[in-house]
Parts: C-alpha cells; structure tokens; sequence
C-alpha cells in the first residue's frame, strides 16, 4: 500500500483559482469551489506543507487569483508563477522548477479549469514520476460533461480524485492531534457550519 499523503510528504500546487476563470465554471458552485480551495490553502499552512501558486494572463478576462489566498498565503501568493497563457502550468519552465525545488514527490492538485487547467499538469506530473492527488471540489469546468471527462482521464491514467474532506482527514489522520484538531476546526468552521 502507498504511503499516505501527509504534510511531511506532500506539496499542494494550486492552478488558476482566478476570479473571472472560476465564474465560466458550471459543473460546482461558485462558492463550493471557493470554500474548498480555501479550505485547502488553510490546511497547508496549518501543516507548513509547500504551497505553489499560479495564474494564466491574469491581466486579461482570466482575472487575479482569489485575493483571500494572499491572506492565507502571503509569501506563496507573491512567489506566484504568472504563466504568460502556457495550457499546461507543467510546461511552464518557472511552474516546474517551484514544484520541483519542494523537494516532494507527492502532489495535491486543485484548479480551474478541470479540463484545461487541472487535467494537463496532472498527466504531466504523473508522467514525471510524482504521485498525484486531484481535488475534484476545488476544481470546476464550464460543464459536466467536460468536467466528467477531465476527471475520466485522469482517473485512467492513475491519478487519485479525492474530494476536500476526504484529503484533510487523509493529512489529518487524527482529529486530537495539535494539527489534527486544526484541520476539524477549519472544516467545522468554512465547511458543515455552512451546509444547509
């Protein structure tokens, strides 16, 4: 059995949660790919797990990054790659040589577009050795259908999906921990304090 992902072992890249991308997105909400992107972001500082940021044309209908993820992770947020429209972050030689230099080998990876921001840098990193996590609740595509495909691919060549709440318990692995109990605290909090 794989060794569990965990903030020891693992880096989160998170790709484009930029404001005008996210709001072409149809296949999750608006708010429930933000909550968990966030949620996300929050657990990695908790964990003091490297975080890498990135954007596409961020001057152009893309639009910037949530400006909350500056407040969560202000030195990831100025350290972002600012790809210059390259599809693939991983092509992007300034995106691969962060990713690289977190020294990890497992990647927890979120972004928007599924099915052009997300499935492309998935595929690559598995390609390149890594072990890949995709966060399909933090992720989004303008349909279903194009979702739904994205995540078929990836899942058929060995990515693993994973959903939010799904991946903390897997980095928390136990709630009474000082992280442990964190981590709960971030989901009881941004999460079920919110569901309906």
């Amino acid at each position: 059995m794989k060794e569990n992902f965990s903030g020891n072992n693992a880096a989160m890249l998170l790709i484009d949660h930029q404001v005008g991308t996210m709001g072409w997105v149809r296949s999750i909400s608006f708010d429930e790919m933000k909550t968990n992107t966030l949620v996300l972001a929050k657990a990695a500082k908790v964990l003091n797990m490297p975080v890498v940021l990135t954007s596409s044309m961020e001057e152009y209908a893309q639009g910037p990054l949530l400006n909350e993820l500056e407040e969560i992770l202000p030195e990831e947020f100025e350290a972002r790659i600012k790809r210059l429209g390259v599809v693939n972050a991983m092509d992007d030689e300034n995106f691969s040589n962060a990713v690289k230099d977190t020294g990890r080998k497992k990647l927890i990876m979120a972004g928007v577009t599924t099915d052009v921001c997300i499935v492309y840098p998935a595929l690559t990193a598995l390609s390149e050795g890594y072990d890949v996590q995709v966060v399909v609740d933090a992720c989004g595509s303008p349909t279903k259908l194009s979702d739904e495909m994205a995540l078929r691919r990836m899942e058929k060549a060995g990515v693993t999906l994973t959903s939010t709440n799904q991946l903390i318990a897997e980095l928390a692995q136990n709630w009474t921990t000082p992280e442990g109990s964190k981590l709960i605290e971030i989901l009881m909090t941004d999460v079920f304090s919110k569901m309906q």
